[in-house]
C-alpha cells in the first residue's frame, strides 16, 4: 500500500504525538500521583537499614545447622537402640503368626482397639495414631514367614524410641525404620496410601535407604544378547536389568552395554559412566527394551569393555566400589585372562553374575567367575525371583561399612524427593542400622537396615527472613550433587564453589525470568553462599540492588481504559516489554490480548526482533513431562498468573509491581514425570526483553514483493511499546516463528550436551 510523502508526514507527526498523550495520560492518573502524596508523607517514618549478605546467609545456615543438629540426635538414638534390641533378641524358629501389629496396608489382622482412632494433622497431611507405629510390608513378601516374624518382633520396642523422640522434638516428621528384609516401621501410624494400580512399593529401592545403606558404587551392567537368550530369557534379562537400574542413586554412576560377538553401549551416546539419576536411568531403561537377540556369546569381548569404562579415571565416577552385573542363561568361557589383565590379584572390581531363565547350561563358569572376583552368582528362573536377586548384592557391599564399625555410621542427607505418605517435597536424613551379633569369634556383617527422619522443605524456607530480602531476594541451598533444594536459579559459576563447601560473594549481571517464565529482564544480583556444617548441603542468598526495604502495593482499584482511534488500514498494537499483547484496535484479538504477540502477528513480531527491538534468551529444561504434541494456544511460556486487562497494565512501573506480587505466590511444584500419557522431552523456553534505547523508530518491513511500514514507540516510565502497522501481512516473508518451541529429543539430543556434571565426592568408607 503506497502514501504520499504529505500524508506519511501527517501521520508520523501524528503517531509521536498520540505517544506522547499515552504517556500524559498515565503519568496523570489518579492513582499515579497518590502513589507520590503517600510516599511524601509517610517517608519520614521510616528508616532504610542496609543488608548485609555475607551475615543474612551465615545466620540462616547456622540455623538450618541447629534444625538437622536436633535431627541428626533422634536419629542417632534410633539407631544406636535398634541395634541393641536386635542384639539382644532372641531368634525363634517357630514363631507364630499373633504378634498384634497394624499393617498400614489392609485390615488389621492383630490390633488393639486403639489404633482404630486416628486423628488429621496438618503437618503430616495425613490421619495419624500417635500412640502406635505402622508397619508396612512389600506385596511380593509373605508376612507371615519366620524372618519377617521375628523382625516384627524386636522391632515393635522401636515405638517407644519413636515417641521419645517426638516428645523431646515435637517438629519431628515420618520417623521410620527400614529393614533389611522390606519391612518399613513408622511413626506415627498411618494408613498407607495405596496407588491405583498394584502397590510395588518396597522401601529397599527408595532413594534414603539406598543412599544409607551402601557406599557409592561405579556399575557397568552386562548384559548377553546371543541367539540363546530369545524369548523368554530375553524378557526375563531386560526386566531384571531394570530392576538392577532401580537399585542405584544419584551418588551412583552407571553404563550399560551388550554383547554377543562385540561388546557396545546401549545408550550410543554414553562413551563413558554417567550419573544413575532420573533422566539418565529412564534412557537405559527405554534402550534396554529394544535389544534384541542374535549371534553367538563373547564373555571377554564384554568384560573388556567393563573394565575399560571402570578403570577411566579421566570422567566423573563415584571412585568407590567398582562392580560389573553380568546377565546371560550360561556358557562355557571363564574369561580368565581378561580378569588376570584388569582384575588380578588387587580384585578391585567385583563381579556378580546372574544366571537368567529356565535352561539347561552348565553354571559353573558363571559361578566361579563371581566367586572369583569378590561377587556373588544368583539364578533368575522366574518374574518372581527378579525384584529379591537383584537387590541382594547390595548386602554384599554393605559389609564394609559394618566391619568398620562407628567410622562409617554417618548420618546422610538425601536429595528431595517425594515423600510416598503424602507429606509432599523432603529431605531425609539417614543412618544405617548394624548387625552388632557375634557368632563365635565372627562378627556378623550384614547390615539390618536404614533409619530415616524427614525433614519438609517448608521447615527449611520458614528459616530464611523474607522481610529482609524484598520482593526478589531469595535463599536456596544445594546438595553435594549439584542439585537445587529450595530454588532453580543458580548461576553455574558459583555451583562448583558451593558444591566444594567454600564460602563467597559475588556480583553478577544476569538475566532474570519472572516467576511464570514469561519475562525476561537484565539485571545486577548480589551472591554471597557458604557451607551448613556437619551437612553436605551448601546454602546461598541472593539479592538485587534494591532489597534494602520491601514494598507493597495496592492494584485493586480499576482505572479507565483508554480509548482507542479505528484506522481501516492500520494496525495498532500495545505490547509489554515481554512481547505479550496488551491492546490492540483490531476486534478479532481483543480476545488474544494476554498472548504473546508472535502467535497474534508472527510476521510483525519477526520483523521487532529482526530489527533488534527485542532480544531473544533461550533456556533448556532438561527434565520435562510433555503431553503429546497438539497444536498449541498458549502464550510464551505456561500462564501462571491472571492475565490483566489494559487497565491493570497501564501503571507506572507495572512490570516491578507484578513482579513482586509474582513473587508472594506458593510455590508451584512440578508434577511427576510419571504422568499418564507423559513422556520425556526437552522443552525450550523463550523470552524476551528489550534491548533498544530509542524512544522512537521507524521500521521496513521488506521481502520481496511486498513492503510495509512499521512505526515503534517507546512509552516513557512503563514497559510498553506502542507499535503501528500497515495491515498488509507480508505473508510470503520467510521467518522464524517466534514461539516456544516444544522438542522431544532422543537419548542423544541436545539433552546430553557433554557438560561435566559437577557433584563432591561422598566421604564413606568404601
Amino acid at each position: 500500500m503506497l502514501f504520499s510523502p504529505l500524508f506519511l508526514l501527517y501521520f508520523f507527526t501524528l503517531f509521536d504525538t498520540f505517544c506522547s498523550c499515552i504517556y500524559i495520560y498515565i503519568y496523570h492518573q489518579e492513582d499515579v500521583l497518590m502513589m507520590f502524596q503517600i510516599y511524601s508523607e509517610k517517608r519520614r517514618q521510616f528508616s532504610l537499614v542496609r543488608n548485609n549478605p555475607r551475615e543474612i546467609v551465615e545466620k540462616v545456615a547456622t540455623d538450618i545447622e541447629r534444625l538437622l543438629a536436633k535431627k541428626r540426635k533422634a536419629l542417632e538414638k534410633l539407631a544406636s537402640e535398634a541395634e541393641r534390641l536386635q542384639k539382644e533378641h532372641r531368634w525363634q524358629d517357630g514363631i507364630k503368626e499373633n504378634i498384634e501389629y497394624y499393617n498400614s496396608k489392609a485390615e488389621m489382622d492383630y490390633v488393639s482397639t486403639s489404633l482404630s482412632i486416628f486423628v488429621y494433622d496438618p503437618n503430616f497431611k495425613n490421619h495419624v495414631n500417635y500412640s502406635h507405629t505402622a508397619v508396612q510390608i512389600p506385596t511380593d513378601i509373605y508376612k507371615g514367614a519366620p524372618v519377617i516374624l521375628n523382625e516384627l518382633n524386636w522391632t515393635q520396642a522401636l515405638e517407644r524410641v519413636f515417641i521419645e523422640n517426638s516428645r523431646d522434638d515435637p517438629s519431628l516428621l515420618w520417623q521410620a525404620f527400614g529393614s533389611a528384609t522390606g519391612v518399613t516401621r513408622y511413626y506415627p501410624a498411618a494408613p498407607w496410601r495405596a496407588p491405583d494400580k498394584i502397590d510395588l512399593y518396597d522401601v529397599r529401592r527408595r532413594p534414603w535407604y539406598i543412599q544409607g545403606a551402601s557406599s557409592p558404587k561405579d556399575m557397568v551392567i552386562l548384559v548377553d544378547v546371543s541367539g540363546s537368550v530369545s524369548g523368554l530369557t530375553l524378557k526375563l534379562i531386560k526386566a531384571s536389568v531394570m530392576e538392577m537400574l532401580d537399585t542405584l542413586s544419584d551418588d551412583d554412576y552407571v553404563n550399560v552395554a551388550r554383547f554377543n560377538e562385540k561388546a557396545e553401549a546401549v545408550v550410543p551416546c554414553f562413551k563413558h559412566l554417567v550419573q544413575a539419576n532420573v533422566r539418565n536411568k529412564k534412557i537405559f531403561k527405554e534402550a534396554v527394551q529394544q535389544m534384541q537377540a542374535k549371534g553367538t556369546t563373547d564373555y571377554k569381548s564384554g568384560f573388556h569393555f567393563a573394565f575399560n569404562q571402570l578403570l577411566n579415571t579421566n570422567v566423573p565416577r563415584a571412585n568407590c566400589n567398582k562392580i560389573i552385573m553380568l546377565f546371560t542363561d550360561g556358557g562355557e568361557d571363564r574369561a580368565q585372562d581378561i580378569f588376570e589383565q584388569y582384575n588380578w590379584p588387587n580384585k578391585t572390581v567385583r563381579v556378580f553374575t546372574f544366571s537368567v531363565g529356565q535352561h539347561n547350561y552348565d553354571v559353573t563358569p558363571l559361578q566361579w567367575i563371581a566367586c572369583a572376583n569378590k561377587g556373588y552368582y544368583f539364578e533368575i528362573r522366574s518374574i518372581c525371583a527378579i525384584r529379591i536377586n537383584t537387590q541382594e548384592y547390595l548386602d554384599v557391599l554393605g559389609r564394609p561399612m559394618v566391619l568398620a564399625g562407628r567410622s562409617a555410621k554417618q548420618v546422610q542427607w538425601t536429595n528431595v524427593y517425594q515423600d510416598a505418605l503424602g507429606l509432599g517435597l523432603v529431605v531425609t536424613g539417614t543412618m544405617p542400622v548394624f548387625n552388632l551379633t557375634v557368632d563365635g569369634n565372627s562378627q556378623n556383617q550384614l547390615i539390618l537396615g536404614v533409619m530415616g527422619v524427614d525433614v519438609h522443605l517448608d521447615e527449611l524456607k520458614r528459616l530464611t527472613p523474607q522481610y529482609k530480602l524484598g520482593a526478589n531476594g531469595y535463599i536456596f541451598a544445594i546438595d553435594p550433587n549439584g542439585y537445587v533444594l529450595m530454588h532453580p536459579n543458580l548461576q553455574p559459576r558459583i555451583r562448583r564453589q558451593m558444591i566444594d563447601g567454600r564460602s563467597g560473594e559475588m556480583t553478577i549481571k544476569t538475566l532474570i525470568k519472572s516467576m511464570d517464565e514469561r519475562y525476561i529482564d537484565e539485571v545486577m544480583r548480589m551472591y554471597s553462599w557458604t557451607a551448613v556444617n556437619d551437612t553436605d548441603y551448601s546454602l546461598g542468598l541472593v539479592l538485587p540492588p534494591y532489597s534494602e526495604y520491601y514494598i507493597q502495593a495496592d492494584l485493586s482499584d480499576v482505572m479507565l481504559q483508554l480509548q482507542y482511534v479505528m484506522f481501516q488500514d492500520l494496525l495498532c498494537y500495545l505490547i509489554d516489554d515481554g512481547g505479550f499483547l496488551v491492546m490492540s484496535n483490531q476486534r478479532d484479538h481483543w480476545k488474544k490480548v494476554g498472548l504473546f504477540f508472535g502467535e497474534v502477528d508472527p510476521y510483525l513480531m519477526f520483523a521487532l526482533y529482526n530489527n533488534s527491538i527485542y532480544a531473544r534468551h533461550q533456556t533448556f529444561q532438561y527434565q520435562s513431562a510433555c503431553e503429546p504434541m497438539a497444536s498449541s494456544h498458549t502464550g510464551a511460556a505456561h500462564r501462571g498468573f491472571y492475565v490483566p486487562s489494559i487497565a491493570d497494565f497501564l501503571t507506572v512501573n507495572i512490570l516491578g509491581l507484578h513482579y513482586a506480587q509474582l513473587c508472594l505466590l506458593e510455590d508451584v511444584w512440578a508434577e511427576s514425570s510419571d504422568t499418564k500419557g507423559s513422556s520425556s522431552c526437552v522443552t525450550v523456553h523463550s523470552q524476551f526483553y528489550f534491548t533498544n534505547t530509542t524512544n522512537s523508530f521507524n521500521v521496513l518491513q521488506d521481502c520481496g514483493n511486498c513492503s510495509r511500514c512499521v512505526c515503534v514507540c517507546r512509552i516513557e516510565n512503563t514497559n510498553l511499546l506502542f507499535v503501528v502497522a500497515e495491515t498488509l501481512p507480508c505473508s510470503s516473508c520467510e521467518i522464524e516463528k517466534l514461539l516456544p518451541v516444544r522438542t522431544k529429543y532422543g537419548a542423544c539430543g541436545v539433552s546430553l550436551i557433554v557438560i561435566p556434571q559437577l557433584k563432591k565426592r561422598i566421604h564413606v568408607r568404601c
